[in-house]
């Protein structure tokens, strides 16, 4: 039974956490420090072989609002799973082990939902941070993620990539039960939860505050797990989208002939779902993939009603492509979506 309180909610933070005793340290300070105290942290060790466990206990024997749990599972989805159950709170969030929170962090995000209420999804600016230097690539989705934060427009390029960041979120206990919370077992699980965010339409509230502070490196679970690899984000994506945004009234179109574009046609294939297949690469056209044949993208001003999927990565051919389809008169969104 969980406590409620909705003058001073309790929060749920719930954390998995696997050989990151370098950062454990840091990690639960900032919760420790948060100005917001009517908190509670199911930490989870997923199989740590370090001195991971040994560092938390500690933690949890001085502090009553700690709870540390070991994954009676096997990785980080059993972990969620298991520290849900336990929760007590009227509001769920995540935490990263290896992640720092500013300090206001749970403060400003309980406040907005007690303001919008229910159906809403609290988040905030992320700041990535690292010992060696944060690359160009994570700066780029940092001011990508941050821009449709400030506007609560998260939701507008959630076929690109991920557009809430899974250690800087929060819901209402119901809210988050009824969309399933991290029971369904599909990696990755930050991008499943936010793709049914939308589906049950939630909507994130603006904020245009840095909460979160994510550490970069390279043994992190993001940079090397297979759950986490490129062709795992486009079937996701797909999957959801044909859930949720597909249009059976519409001509389904592919727009790209590359990894991505290629594993999107198999899918539709194989679920014998029709669709037709551009690109614009003159060495491409015409040529035979998996039994389709690959037109001309200047074909798609002569279909009509069509929705569009575009894979293609190169910025520069991005926008030449947004060019092209405002030219015919295409709309984003209901015409056609990126999915790079």
């Amino acid at each position: 039974m969980y406590i409620r309180n909705m003058e001073n909610p309790l929060i749920s933070i719930i954390t998995p956490f696997k050989n990151t005793a370098q950062y454990l340290e840091a990690c639960i300070d900032s919760i420790l420090k948060q100005s917001y105290t009517n908190w509670e942290l199911l930490i989870v060790d997923d199989g740590s072989t370090d001195a991971s466990y040994n560092l938390v206990k500690a933690f949890a024997e001085k502090d009553h609002r700690i709870t540390l749990l070991k994954n009676t599972g096997s990785g980080i989805i059993d972990a969620l799973q298991l520290a849900f159950k336990y929760s007590k709170g009227e509001f769920i969030t995540r935490m990263d082990s290896d992640d720092v929170m500013a300090a206001n962090k749970l403060e400003v995000m309980a406040s907005s939902l007690l303001k919008y209420g229910k159906n809403h999804v609290a988040v905030g600016l992320v700041k990535y941070f690292s010992a060696t230097g944060v690359g160009a690539g994570y700066k780029s989705y940092e001011t990508w993620l941050n821009n449709l934060t400030k506007r609560g427009a998260n939701y507008s390029e959630i076929y690109k990539e991920c557009v809430i960041p899974s250690p800087c979120w929060m819901v209402y206990r119901t809210d988050f039960i009824a969309c399933d919370g991290f029971n369904p077992n599909r990696y990755p699980e930050d991008y499943d939860l936010t793709f049914r965010f939308y589906k049950h339409q939630f909507k994130c509230i603006p904020c245009d505050t840095v909460l979160h502070h994510w550490r970069d490196y390279s043994s992190r679970t993001s940079r090397t797990h297979v759950h986490y690899a490129q062709n795992h984000f486009t079937e996701l994506k797909l999957r959801h989208f044909l859930e949720i945004d597909y249009n059976k009234e519409k001509t389904l179109i592919i727009w790209g002939a590359g990894t991505k574009g290629k594993l999107m046609a198999s899918i539709l294939l194989e679920s014998n779902i029709p669709f037709e297949w551009i690109c614009d690469n003159p060495r491409k056209i015409g040529k035979d993939i998996y039994g389709k044949t690959l037109r001309d993208f200047k074909t798609l001003s002569e279909l009509n009603n069509t929705q569009s999927l575009i894979t293609v990565a190169n910025k520069m051919a991005q926008e030449e492509i947004r060019t092209y389809l405002t030219k015919i008169n295409k709309q984003p969104f209901i015409d056609y979506i990126f999915f790079c």
